[in-house]
């Protein structure tokens, strides 16, 4: 018969299934903190893209006022290397240019901006929109501007899309 010796050393089961359980307790309460934070980093990002969306606008309606506002969020960007254009007017960086539904994301958010109200060809007005990605996941919040840079939000819903005109966005709650 062998004996066993007291003089052992390392963990037993028991001991290292309470260290497991203690850890997964504690990523359990860690996890729903990091998604909040992701969700606002992914919103703050999208107010950013906005506010540069807006400033895209007016230098376009400046350089192209027989255009006005943009057509569309496409004619701000352009692929490097980027010659200036109505089509592709260089101002935005690209991967904004093109984070529109269907085509990509930028930070979780999807975008879109539309000129609007043409008098004799020229778009007077304009309307930017963002919307949640993945909603839950990477925000819970639409945001929207128009030609007065006035950021604007709603609470977002699953599968809601950029608004596109001035009187949805102008529906909007004005960000303090």
């Amino acid at each position: 018969m062998t004996q066993k010796t007291k003089n052992q050393k390392g963990f037993s089961l028991i001991e290292l299934l309470i260290v497991v359980a203690i850890i997964l307790i504690i990523a359990a309460m860690a996890i729903p903190s990091l998604l909040r934070a992701k969700i606002s980093a992914d919103e703050a990002s999208a107010v950013g893209s906005i506010r540069a969306i807006h400033q895209a606008e007016i230098s376009y309606q400046t350089s192209f006022p027989t255009t006005g506002f943009a057509p569309n969020l496409a004619s701000l960007g352009g692929a490097a290397p980027c010659v200036p254009a109505p089509a592709s007017a260089c101002l935005l960086d690209n991967s904004l240019a093109t984070a529109s539904p269907g085509s990509g994301a930028k930070a979780g958010y999807v975008f879109q901006a539309t000129g609007q109200t043409p008098v004799n060809g020229v778009n007077t007005q304009y309307t930017a929109g963002a919307s949640p990605l993945s909603y839950n996941n990477s925000g819970v919040r639409n945001f929207c501007s128009n030609e007065d840079g006035v950021i604007r939000f709603n609470s977002g819903s699953p599968g809601s899309a950029p608004v596109t005109n001035t009187a949805a966005c102008l529906n909007f709650t004005v960000m303090q």
